[in-house]
């Protein structure tokens, strides 16, 4: 099949969703189909910016390129996804969040402007009109799903997917760190690890890996020396996948702090490592694999609690180990493979 996906590239950023896509590409040439990705450029502000690239998007016409028939166009991330083609799936990774559940938060900004409730009428209008038009429908989570169902009244599948590397993922010892690797922003909850830090009991230190804009990465390193914590934390910055997946195998857990995560591979690279996971009650996608006291635990976001659970994980090795298992049973369960990720998009995409 001729398969394009349609998504969209913020210049110099390269993050999951980016990521997938390129997997989803590579998976897809490695089983004989052609390929290739249609990225719009997005910025997503003023508002007179954000809704040019609505309009661009869906002006784009991908039924055929070069006199090449285009069997399937697969839908990702907003608004590339207004895309038209006859023969459309959309495998949604998330909408424009700041219209939808983050509006009105501290992480929303659509709120802020001129216009303010005009605008989000039209991107809801828009995602109303044009997530209704493909053969079939799928998300990355029901998290997501959920927010579909909710907001715009359309259902949808979810179909999980595996992280990068998730072959070379594995076990190799149980040392007294929780790792986290995520990008260093308020969204992702370092700080909540730190502040646990000082309530440890244990010999237990946290590692992070990743980075961030300048401000909140200095402000999570000024919130160490404040706590007085510097011999508990130790920060790695930028890691290679080779030095991920060797901390993945040498951690005794993985700590997932996000808030409402559409999906969160943390939380997967976790499990197919063996390991248990350490995330909260509002942290979206990660509920959907981790279950308290079974696999890892599923806390309110507080510090003692999280230090608690911390010490207990690093002090029992039997019991983190048998909840590392766990994990990896969920995983096999689940059925967290690309084969099946393939088979379902392409299974309704023929017309």
């Amino acid at each position: 099949m001729n398969i394009i996906l349609a998504t969209v590239q913020v210049p110099f950023f390269r993050g999951g969703a980016e990521i997938l896509c390129a997997n989803l590409q590579a998976q897809l040439l490695a089983r004989g189909h052609q390929v290739d990705t249609v990225a719009v450029p997005f910025k997503w502000y003023p508002a007179e910016t954000l809704l040019q690239s609505m309009v661009s998007a869906r002006m784009l016409d991908l039924q055929e390129v070069n006199g090449q028939k285009v069997d399937l166009l697969i839908g990702l991330k907003f608004p590339a996804y207004y895309a038209r083609h006859e023969n459309k799936v959309m495998w949604l990774l998330h909408q424009h969040r700041q219209a939808y559940d983050l509006w009105n938060t501290p992480f929303g900004d659509i709120q802020n402007w001129p216009d303010a409730e005009w605008v989000r009428e039209t991107i809801w209008s828009a995602d109303c009109r044009f997530l209704a038009e493909p053969r079939a429908r799928y998300t990355i989570s029901r998290n997501v799903s959920d927010r579909l169902q909710k907001y715009n009244g359309l259902r949808s599948e979810p179909l999980y997917h595996p992280p990068s590397s998730y072959e070379k993922l594995g076990c190799q010892d149980w040392e007294p760190f929780i790792f986290y690797p995520s990008r260093i922003t308020g969204m992702k909850r370092q700080e909540l690890l730190v502040e646990a830090a000082r309530y440890l009991k244990s010999n237990a230190h946290i590692v992070f890996a990743g980075s961030g804009n300048a401000v909140e990465t200095e402000a999570l390193h000024k919130l160490v020396r404040r706590l007085g914590v510097e011999a508990r934390v130790r920060f790695e910055g930028y890691i290679t996948e080779h030095r991920k997946i060797e901390l993945l195998s040498q951690c005794s857990a993985v700590y997932f702090g996000a808030y409402d995560e559409d999906y969160g591979y943390v939380t997967l690279e976790a499990m197919f490592s063996a390991k248990p996971v350490l995330t909260f009650s509002d942290s979206g996608g990660a509920l959907e694999f981790v279950q308290d006291g079974y696999n890892g635990y599923v806390l309110e976001a507080d510090a003692r609690a999280l230090a608690e659970k911390i010490d207990r994980l690093v002090t029992d090795r039997s019991l983190s180990q048998q909840l590392g298992r766990n994990g990896l049973k969920t995983m096999h369960e689940k059925r967290i493979s690309w084969d099946h990720v393939i088979e379902t998009l392409l299974g309704n995409g023929h017309a």
